[in-house]
């Protein structure tokens, strides 16, 4: 049988990596004012500061599972 604070560490270990993948998918997002113009090929910033988001929800759900692997890891050290 598996012991508690090997079992708390492995699940420590995949919700962080299920985290920093959300991370990871967050650092590649478009931003929604950038804006791709194909027949000038070229951007265009449009920028209204009430409207810009710095961070998704991904990347907030990527950082809360990454605390939450680091407090599972120091659980499992304690027990």
């Amino acid at each position: 049988m598996v012991e508690y604070s090997f079992a708390i560490s492995l699940v420590g270990y995949v919700i962080g990596a299920l985290g920093g993948l959300l991370i990871f998918i967050e650092l590649f997002q478009v931003p929604n004012y950038l804006k791709y113009k194909p027949k000038l090929n070229r951007y265009d910033i449009e920028l209204k500061p009430e409207e810009v988001q710095e961070y998704t929800i991904v990347g907030r759900i990527g950082a809360l599972m990454i605390a939450i692997a680091f407090s599972l890891q120091f659980i499992s050290m304690l027990i």
